[in-house]
């Protein structure tokens, strides 16, 4: 598991990204578990996260961050990047940040596919 903190701060929100191979939906709920046992993830606003599958088959989820995992997802697709589950974490700040928040969560998947090159 490859983990990048603090990847983002802006008006009290912070933003994490966490991502590793994966290859079937046991695999990605086996991560997204693991990922959770450490408490400030587990307790963490939102994990959304997707993973797109050699076969095709595409899996996202919001965790309450409306659209932010079809952006997560479109990145994937973009970059070619299968069997390998991204997901990007934000810790609520107290101030809604409106459309940046899609922002930072591709400035935090770009930062985990530059780490993985």
């Amino acid at each position: 598991m490859l983990q990048l903190e603090n990847v983002v701060s802006d008006r009290g929100s912070r933003y994490a990204v966490s991502g590793g191979p994966v290859g079937s939906a046991d695999d990605t709920a086996a991560f997204l578990k693991q990922l959770k046992r450490a408490k400030r993830y587990a307790k963490a606003t939102h994990n959304t996260w997707a993973v797109l599958y050699s076969d095709g088959t595409q899996v996202k989820n919001d965790d309450g961050e409306s659209g932010a995992g079809m952006v997560i997802l479109r990145m994937l697709e973009r970059e070619g990047l299968t069997d390998h589950v991204v997901v990007v974490t934000r810790w609520y700040g107290g101030k809604h940040l409106g459309g940046d928040r899609f922002r930072h969560v591709q400035t935090c998947v770009r930062a985990y596919l530059d780490a993985l090159d």
